[in-house]
């Protein structure tokens, strides 16, 4: 049996199949996402959604869904399913539907009386294409395929209604048709390998509902334009391939296309290989430019997500081409900022305080995955001059004080990753010295020294050195309360909340901690914090604790960084586990994967979500696929093969 396969018991059963997600990319920005059974639970959802950087910097969905019926003796048994009102499912063809597996691409096996189907789909490398095969494995009698396109034409921010505006009318191409909607939208051509018939009779399938967006508190109906349908017939063993894609295809290319596409894909056979087909899914492409998605299906390239997980989707799974095309995206906008540019930046929130840190730690893991010697080559004089401009006080929230720590203002806008608002201002206002960002400050000044040494730079390795001393001895009189240490510290004020961001003083290279101070840190997360799925943003004995990610908005951004767990905040965890107890920490390591690894067959079939409720049954929620949970597991999977073979 398959690593990634659901039978016919879970599939028919609404309750269950309706939760588990899939998603796959083209390395571009455009994606195809549905549930197994193909109905569509949130706006996010569709067979072709891409981005439009003529209309906006939002993706739209294009072809929203394509339902098939299969036809004989006059019979007619459509496989697809849609949500209305009521909570009634039409035509409800998951139940002919007899199994799913993706181990390579997703692949569907309908089953109506004597005729079984396959249908297989994948997206064209770096083009706005998906191509949708189906082939007759069985049949007794002749057989007729036919195909509704449900056409939505909107951004994933928003829902279509019936109006007066679209443009219903078609034009015909080879073995196909192409529409516009909307003048400011490409043509969506949709063609087969086959000839076929086509019956155009445009018809506004009204108040299809979407679930998961009625959950979260937003609008969740909409029509959907169905113009015609296409007809053809297919014999057992024949197999069929759809296009829909914005410019024209010969139908005669489709197959080899398709062939050519298929050899570029990985089978997913466990943990690691379904994380690196996942973490593959990230890489966006514009142009000469890369960048890594903070995920899907909401998220862009945002600066702190890309940095924390640059080297888990690219290094850990031996894809070095991608780190340095990202690298080198990310360098030409991190000098953009620190010679003064305020706007304009691709990647988001570049100048969030912990940023070039964790640009810093990413270079870190660079250089522990390749050579010192490389990583100085490289990037020796990008890392000084990060150091420098924080020094010289140059950034316009990362203030240097003293005492050799670092200042942030986090009370009027969120100053790290636990940056949920509410009517404008941070939910959980973390200023002051901040113990993540002191961790990673004391990290980096260690490191960049040692790049500097092996550039022959011992006096400024020195000072370097000097430097991060002065902030070792002052951020354990700061942070340090005997036991554990503060989140944050702003003047006479200390947050004694348990949170997870201790774990990074000792789960980073370079800890500012002692041994003992290190042990009682993870002792405290892993009594309060810890859970299967990773560490709890806050420990259960708080007032504050709200662990469930359910609601309307404004809920779900209280609780977000307030009991929630967040599964990448397991990377610095696991990393400290093995600093403390070595080789013999090991096993208790390789126990919690299984609990991660159990969600690979939860909300996005072979990918890891944004964050789980923190109390049980640790329910996946966010962002169906993550980029900082897929890296960060992956890159412990990695360090766990390096750990065997000593």
């Amino acid at each position: 049996m398959s690593y990634l396969n659901f039978n016919k018991t879970l599939l028919v059963n609404l309750d269950k199949s309706l939760t588990k997600e899939m998603i796959r990319t083209n390395r571009a920005g455009t994606y195809n996402s549905t549930t197994l059974i193909d109905c569509n639970t949130r706006k996010y959802h569709g067979q072709l959604v891409m981005p439009l950087p003529n209309i906006d910097n939002s993706n739209h969905v294009i072809l929203s869904s394509l339902d098939e019926t299969v036809v004989q003796h006059g019979a007619e048994f459509n496989l697809g399913i849609h949500k209305y009102e009521g909570n009634n499912y039409s035509p409800n063809g998951h139940k002919y539907i007899r199994q799913f597996d993706c181990d390579v691409i997703s692949r569907t096996i309908y089953r109506v009386g004597g005729v079984i189907l396959s249908k297989e789909r994948l997206l064209v490398s770096f083009e706005p294409r998906v191509l949708i095969k189906y082939t007759l494995l069985e049949a007794h009698s002749p057989t007729l395929l036919r195909f509704k396109p449900f056409l939505a034409f909107r951004s994933v921010n928003e829902l279509t209604h019936e109006n007066d505006i679209a443009n219903t009318s078609h034009v015909v191409v080879t073995d196909g048709i192409k529409m516009c909607l909307y003048k400011e939208y490409p043509c969506l051509y949709m063609q087969f390998s086959h000839k076929n018939s086509y019956l155009h009779q445009p018809n506004w399938h009204k108040n299809i509902e979407y679930y998961k967006e009625q959950e979260r508190g937003y609008d969740y109906k909409e029509d959907l334009l169905v113009p015609g349908y296409f007809e053809m017939s297919i014999k057992k063993g024949e197999s069929i391939i759809f296009s829909a894609g914005i410019s024209e295809i010969s139908p005669r290319k489709l197959q080899s296309l398709w062939d050519e596409e298929l050899t570029r894909r990985n089978a997913r056979t466990d943990m690691f290989t379904c994380l690196k087909n996942s973490a593959e899914q990230f890489y966006k492409r514009e142009g000469d430019k890369t960048y890594l998605l903070a995920g899907y299906p909401w998220f862009g390239a945002r600066a702190r997500d890309q940095f924390v997980a640059l080297a888990g989707c690219t290094l850990t799974i031996d894809r070095l081409d991608y780190f340095d095309a990202i690298m080198q995206t990310a360098i030409d906008e991190i000098m953009r900022f620190m010679n003064g540019e305020r706007s304009g930046f691709k990647l988001q929130a570049i100048d969030d305080p912990d940023v070039l840190l964790w640009f810093l730690w990413t270079i870190q893991i660079f250089s522990k995955a390749t050579s010192l010697s490389e990583a100085a080559n490289r990037y020796e004089e990008i890392a000084t001059k990060i150091i420098s401009f924080i020094r010289k006080q140059n950034h316009p929230n990362l203030f240097l004080h003293a005492n050799g720590l670092l200042y942030v203002n986090g009370t009027e806008k969120p100053a790290t990753w636990m940056n949920a608002i509410e009517n404008g201002r941070p939910i959980t206002p973390r200023t002051g010295y901040v113990v993540e960002i002191n961790a990673l400050w004391y990290n980096a000044l260690k490191f960049t020294s040692e790049l500097s040494r092996e550039k022959g730079n011992e006096h400024a390795a020195d000072l370097l050195d000097y430097q991060a001393e002065n902030a070792r001895d002052a951020f354990s009189k700061v942070f340090w309360n005997g036991t554990y240490l503060y989140d944050f510290v702003d003047g006479n004020y200390n947050d004694w909340e348990v949170r997870p961001n201790m774990i990074f003083a000792v789960g980073l290279p370079y800890s500012p901690l002692d041994k003992l101070q290190q042990k009682s840190v993870l002792d405290i997360c892993t009594k309060e914090l810890l859970t299967p799925k990773g560490l709890r943003t806050l420990s259960p004995k708080s007032g504050s604790y709200r662990p469930i990610y359910v609601g309307g908005q404004l809920e779900r951004d209280r609780n977000y960084h307030n009991g929630p767990v967040w599964p990448f905040t397991f990377g610095a965890y696991a990393m400290a586990y093995l600093k403390v107890y070595k080789q013999s920490g090991k096993s208790f390591i390789e126990r919690m994967l299984v609990g991660l690894e159990a969600e690979l067959t939860e909300l996005c079939v072979g990918s890891l979500p944004e964050l789980f409720d923190g109390n049980p049954p640790y329910k996946g929620h966010g962002g169906m696929s993550f980029a900082m949970s897929v890296a960060e597991v992956l890159r412990i999977v990695n360090v766990l093969k390096k750990y065997e073979n000593q």
